[in-house]
């Protein structure tokens, strides 16, 4: 969906409301909203957000959040996809650590349990399986784990924010892209076939991102339905 940042929801763009979101999140220090289209920081710059230029050449987000990370510096830094205007703020302050570590990488992210089967079969929809004390065992767009022995369980959606501190970002940039995130194509896969740990912790959320015109439509009823409209 070209463009959709900058869709009208409601008498606003897309990105403003996930801006007004973020503000919310106490435990940040700063917020900036990196773009590579002009356009975009024309219409942020007019709600008064900082918006911090990154290259159009941006493989992934952890490509583009890199290049923030070498103009601000920061204990973490935390991504929060743009096509999310649904997104809570309290399901955002969850993936905020207890400590802070700046020397060995640190990766963390949220996942939600999905409620439509459908879902679950959309290659779109990243599944991530979650092991004992909240450590990824593998990330994918098929549906994992297969339910062999049991139908019990709940798979996990992969939801828009994700958390790494400047080794992790460091790290990422600099190591080549490995077989089988190029076959999934899932950035985060790096990290884990380097034999990283990737934390994610569960979260309840109404949030879905934007990639379609059914997704502009649910999200629009979310809003209302919700009175989150200002």
């Amino acid at each position: 969906m070209p463009g959709k940042l900058l869709m009208n929801l409601h008498g606003h763009p897309m990105i403003w409301w996930v801006y007004q979101n973020v503000k919310k999140v106490k435990e940040f220090s700063d917020i900036y909203i990196a773009a590579d289209d002009e356009r975009i920081k024309t219409v942020c710059e007019t709600f008064g957000a900082r918006v911090l230029m990154t290259s159009s050449d941006c493989s992934c987000l952890i490509d583009r959040l890199y290049q923030v990370s070498e103009i601000i510096n920061a204990d973490y830094y935390v991504s929060i996809n743009g096509d999310e205007p649904v997104l809570e703020t309290e399901v955002i302050s969850k993936i905020i650590p207890g400590f802070t570590e700046t020397t060995k990488p640190v990766i963390r992210g949220l996942v939600k349990n999905f409620t439509n089967p459908v879902e679950v079969q959309d290659s779109g929809n990243i599944k991530i399986v979650v092991g004992l004390g909240g450590y990824s065992l593998y990330s994918s767009r098929s549906p994992v784990p297969y339910p062999h022995k049991s139908t019990q369980f709940f798979y996990k959606k992969y939801v828009g924010v994700e958390l790494f501190n400047k080794p992790a970002l460091d790290f990422y940039v600099n190591t080549e892209p490995t077989e089988i995130e190029k076959i999934e194509d899932i950035g985060s896969i790096r990290f884990l076939e380097h034999g990283y740990r990737i934390h994610y912790d569960v979260v309840d959320s109404d949030s879905l991102s934007v990639d379609t015109a059914k997704d502009l439509e649910k999200v629009i009823a979310i809003l209302k339905e919700g009175s989150r409209i200002l």
